[in-house]
């Protein structure tokens, strides 16, 4: 019997590619189905959940979200610390966030 070879495991960069990737080709953001955040959205509810210090997220366009994280990321949009959090997101992974802020609708 002739053995397989494993495939070689992918750097954190590649793998970040292919999860950027994969969402992009989603057509709602990974966990939207099962109602779960995707991987990074909790996070957000620290500052931005109703009644939160600075507003909430949900409900709020997702072309608006994007283009703030891009923003933030880039420093085209000054900020003390969303400029440090929206880096830790990649394309990808902001897209996924924005949408499942936008889909779960205002909070009451």
């Amino acid at each position: 019997m002739r053995r397989m070879r494993a495939a070689p495991a992918l750097s954190a960069p590649a793998l970040a590619r292919v999860a950027a990737l994969a969402s992009a080709l989603l057509p709602c953001p990974a966990g939207a189905v099962e109602g779960r955040p995707p991987p990074g959205a909790a996070a957000c509810t620290g500052c931005h959940a109703a009644g939160a210090a600075m507003g909430p997220l949900a409900g709020r366009p997702e072309a608006e979200i994007v283009a703030a994280l891009a923003d933030y990321r880039s420093g085209a949009r000054p900020a003390s610390v969303m400029n440090r959090i929206a880096k830790g997101f990649t394309e990808g992974e902001s897209r996924a966030i924005a949408a499942y802020f936008a889909q779960i609708g205002p909070e009451r």
